[in-house]
């Protein structure tokens, strides 16, 4: 498992899926905000569930994320559109809503930075996220992020187009700024 201050990430299990899909998809407005997919019903048993359990891959990782002081499940995230050629990727994640507002998200970005650069040796990491999500933007310049522009009305959400914000953070920024968390 990979720590940080708060929070660990892990391999899902098959007991998270239930509970990440219960909570965090079934809620249509809040999984619309954050999928860039439309939403349409799918049985938390299904393999197409978001959180299903998949095999390793070298394009994506996903990560249960539990707060360490309960050792409850908190939330998801992921590293996606792993680009090995041009040592890139995308971060994403949801927590349940419960875990929300207890400052976890600051050290999930932070926690999977350090997993994108120390062991995946990416060379940046982006995020997209709507511009009126305070918190995720919050996380995302805490973690030593750059605001790289707007995307105008880039999101079709709940009936309506969104703007969304681009952040970057860069594997030299990343290791001027910060301790690492993995340890040797």
């Amino acid at each position: 498992m990979l720590t940080g201050q708060k929070i660990g990430l892990r391999a899902r299990h098959e007991s998270d899926v239930p509970v990440l899909h219960a909570e965090l998809y079934e809620d249509v407005a809040t999984r619309s905000r954050s999928g860039s997919r439309p939403w349409v019903p799918i049985a938390s048993g299904s393999a197409a569930s978001p959180y299903a359990v998949t095999d390793p891959s070298d394009a994506v990782a996903h990560f249960s994320v539990l707060e360490l002081a309960s050792g409850e499940l908190a939330g998801e995230c992921v590293l996606w559109g792993i680009d090995a050629h041009n040592r890139m990727a995308h971060l994403g994640m949801t927590m349940r809503p419960s875990f929300r507002g207890r400052g976890l998200g600051a050290d999930v970005v932070r926690v999977l930075c350090d997993y994108a650069f120390a062991v995946r040796g990416l060379q940046r990491v982006q995020l997209e996220t709507l511009t009126d999500n305070a918190a995720m933007s919050r996380a995302a310049l805490a973690a030593g992020f750059t605001q790289e522009g707007v995307l105008r009305r880039a999101a079709w959400v709940n009936g309506a187009f969104a703007d969304e914000v681009i952040f970057g953070l860069l594997a030299d920024e990343w290791r001027s700024g910060q301790i690492p968390l993995i340890k040797s």
